[in-house]
């Protein structure tokens, strides 16, 4: 059964006078994703692919999480459409048993909600969530998934 892993980029500066793609993290931000790599790491959950957006705070996200991975920079990611992330997710190859997803709100939030048809209140920085998908990737459609798991920095 193919696991996806979606996460939010962790937490970025304000944007004042900076190009929303530049924008890197915080110092918090920075540990946030290091701690959330960690997690990843101990629940057996590197994965094979990456599929990541092309903003800074998600390049800088992931590179924290220390994950490895086949890694794809995604301009799709960036434009925060759910309905692009899905048709992301519906591309991934056969032999991926495990594809992060890292991205923005609201669309990643909104992928997790119509793919498991639940979801978490709030999906802050950060936070992520595994979905077990059981017919495979190119069936992965609203409703599909079962919510494995959440985690987010704070609890």
């Amino acid at each position: 059964m193919p696991t996806l892993i979606v996460l939010r980029h962790a937490k970025a500066v304000a944007g004042l006078g900076i190009p929303d793609v530049d924008r890197t993290l915080t110092d918090r931000g920075r540990r946030d994703a290091a701690a959330a790599g960690e997690w990843l790491r101990a629940n057996d959950l590197v994965p094979d692919r990456v599929l990541c957006s092309i903003a800074a705070r998600t390049r800088e996200t992931l590179e924290r999480l220390e994950v490895g991975g086949d890694v794809h920079f995604e301009a799709r990611i960036y434009d925060n459409d759910p309905g692009d992330l899905l048709a992301l997710v519906n591309e991934t190859p056969d032999d991926v048993g495990r594809l992060l997803l890292v991205g923005h709100n609201p669309s990643v939030h909104e992928l997790v909600h119509n793919l498991t048809g639940q979801a978490p209140d709030a999906f802050p920085t950060c936070a992520l969530a595994v979905i077990g998908l059981p017919d495979g990737w190119g069936d992965a459609r609203p409703g599909a998934g079962t919510l494995v798991t959440t985690r987010t920095p704070k609890g």
